[in-house]
């Protein structure tokens, strides 16, 4: 496919508003309109960045730069790399048990092994799933990043819109969570509140400054500590411990200790990596990494659709029910229409740049995810991991509806990368995906051909 693209989205229809232009880009992997290419290269960068154990990588981790995992098409674009899981089912399997004591579900893939502390001599282990574990070696794929400062934009009333307006029988559900680490740039964003997750496989994030610092502990094993509004937020500031055995003091990495008095000032260990410190005098700022991820994520615009694409293609991905999940939204005179529009708001949340300049996602944008940023129970498809402790097994087959726009630049698909074959991810489709994968298996050869076109166009 050429690297040179048409306006995005797919919609026949006029907008009937002069104010609404679609996002467009030339290159994959380009910033949003408005956005500096200064700007743009100081975030990016930081985001390639690869981290040593100097610089607090490990224990535990998966990998050491961001950007060593979004590597499809661009930096910032899906990935290789599957990260495993496991969990247990308690109760007479009725209700999800993450493991905590045992280090919880995430099975990181590599550690910082046998390395010198001064005269001391550490060992991390690798971790392992343990015994008890009865949900085995789950793979959950690298997800693309592409458009989510758009995406993060969106209020919680956009979302409820949208799955308002999905049918009954494939209806998805808005998953709330309380916000960890807020952008402290958006007066919507407080932290402590509820918001529509809208970020993971599982919809398991609300906020993009949240996600950023969840994959900087959990992939990394990079603790931070940030100040929003005067609160010191301690949700990030603590080291796995591989397999729920914390390891001896000094053998968690080899960053430099925070000062003596740094716990009392802020709540956090004094071995968290990277720290704002003291938040006295209603102090906001995000530690400089978790800041430049979630900058970058920001940034980044969605790839605009290949316009070497079959209109019968689109009618059947509407007409089979992949559009009941995958919204197809169209605008139309301001209007709502097959859903909902997404659409940036006129005064959008302010950004903060690389350069300390406040900036703003550019307003009136009309922008095609195809995705309705729900979970729905996917039956057999369903990875069987809580989302929570206490998750009932239907519960656990819930994923988020995954956008498909940069599809085409992707080497695997679906939550555990199984195939790369557009049709055999359709057919995989159960639960509530199920009519879906039985229309698309009903459709002639030729019909077929269309809509997996189609889908690639994306």
């Amino acid at each position: 496919m050429s690297g040179l693209f048409a306006m995005a989205g797919c919609s026949s229809e006029s907008s009937g508003d002069e104010s609404v232009s679609e996002v467009g880009q030339a290159l994959i992997g380009d910033p949003l309109s408005g956005i500096t290419a200064a700007d743009f290269t100081i975030v990016k960068d930081n985001f390639s960045a690869a981290e040593a154990i100097t610089d607090g990588l490990g224990p535990v981790f998966n990998e050491r730069a961001c950007g060593n995992c979004h590597t499809n098409g661009t930096t910032g674009g899906a990935g290789n790399n599957i990260e495993r899981r496991y969990g247990r089912f308690d109760n007479n399997g009725q209700s999800f048990n993450p493991l905590a004591n045992e280090g919880g579900s995430l099975r990181q893939l590599f550690s910082l092994g046998t390395f010198n502390n001064g005269a001391t001599l550490c060992t991390a282990p690798v971790e392992s799933e343990p015994a008890d574990a009865t949900v085995h070696n789950v793979g959950r794929l690298t997800t693309p990043l592409f458009g989510l400062g758009l995406v993060e934009a969106m209020p919680d009333s956009f979302f409820q819109n949208i799955v308002n307006n999905e049918p009954s029988a494939t209806r998805g559900v808005l998953i709330k969570s309380t916000i960890l680490l807020a952008n402290p740039d958006d007066p919507s964003e407080l932290t402590g509140a509820l918001r529509v997750n809208r970020y993971g496989w599982k919809d398991a994030v609300p906020v993009l400054e949240q996600f950023a610092a969840d994959a900087y502990v959990n992939e990394m094993g990079i603790t931070t500590q940030s100040c929003v509004r005067g609160t010191s937020v301690t949700a990030f500031c603590t080291e796995s411990a591989p397999n729920g055995r914390a390891q001896p003091t000094g053998c968690d990495d080899l960053a430099p200790l925070q000062a003596a008095n740094f716990t009392s000032l802020t709540g956090c260990p004094q071995n968290t990596d990277d720290a704002v410190g003291s938040c006295s005098g209603g102090l906001s700022e995000v530690q400089d990494d978790v800041a430049n991820f979630a900058t970058f994520m920001t940034f980044l615009a969605p790839p605009a659709q290949d316009p070497n694409t079959s209109t019968n293609g689109r009618a059947k991905f509407i007409s089979a029910g992949c559009a009941n999940c995958h919204v197809d939204n169209t605008v139309s005179g301001g209007a709502l229409a097959t859903a909902a529009t997404f659409k940036t708001p006129a005064s959008p949340a302010g950004i903060r740049a690389a350069d300390g300049v406040l900036r703003h996602v550019p307003g009136s944008l009309a922008f095609h995810p195809f995705s309705d940023f729900a979970a729905h129970d996917m039956g057999s498809l369903g990875d069987n991991i809580g989302l929570n402790a206490g998750d009932s097994p239907a519960q656990a087959r819930l994923m988020r509806t995954a956008p498909l726009w940069g599809i085409r630049f992707r080497n695997l698909l679906l939550h555990d990368g199984r195939t790369s074959d557009i049709a055999t991810a359709i057919a995989a489709h159960a639960g509530q995906g199920a009519a879906a994968a039985t229309a698309f298996g009903n459709l002639s050869a030729a019909d077929k051909v269309d809509l997996v076109t189609f889908v690639h166009s994306l």
